[in-house]
């Protein structure tokens, strides 16, 4: 985690905390569902330190979100047009990894996320953050290695994958250049 917050990672850490405690939940609860320490809760919580991919996906994963819904709620009001300069965008500290939310909030259980993942770099979700949900990449730009379980697969421009069964997942863009990508995730 790193300790940079800016005021996106203010309203996710503010978001986190309205999540736990519309539940009722303890940090020792929410420590429990999402596999994370409550030292590491309490700082996230705080805006102390920078939560990375991962953390945040188990976290959203704990409130039954997906990562996108959870940056969602944190930081957008509304409407039905969701201007660029308006998306949330939210930059992982350990990897450089950027994704933007594009979608507009609504009742429809779909998200757009368009995400760069630097060249050589990695990101991995475990199973959990695949459940109930359903996962499309489409890959716009580079090219990206996308490992779901035991199988890899080798996306081009153009190519779109749909994600099988939950299983831990890892993007990884082989680079010579950033992998630029859209994500739909429909909420089942």
């Amino acid at each position: 985690m790193s300790n940079l917050i800016d005021d996106a990672g203010r309203a996710l850490a503010q978001r986190i905390r309205k999540e736990r405690d519309s539940r009722g939940w303890s940090l020792a609860e929410l420590a429990g569902r999402s596999g994370l320490s409550k030292a590491m809760l309490s700082n996230v919580e705080r805006a102390t330190a920078s939560p990375t991919a991962g953390t945040l996906v188990r976290i959203a994963s704990a409130f039954g979100l997906t990562l996108s819904g959870l940056i969602a709620r944190a930081e957008q009001d509304g409407g039905q047009l969701l201007r660029a300069g308006d998306q949330p965008t939210w930059r992982d500290p350990d990897t450089g990894y950027v994704r933007r939310h594009v979608s507009p909030q609504s009742d429809v259980p779909t998200d757009l996320v368009h995400v760069k993942l630097p060249a050589k770099a990695s990101v991995s979700f475990p199973a959990s953050s695949y459940a109930f949900v359903r996962h499309y990449i489409w890959l716009l730009e580079g090219r990206l290695d996308f490992i779901e379980g035991g199988t890899t697969h080798e996306l081009h421009p153009g190519d779109c994958l749909k994600l099988g069964a939950p299983a831990d997942c890892t993007y990884h863009a082989p680079g010579p250049a950033d992998a630029v990508y859209l994500v739909v995730v429909m909420r089942q």
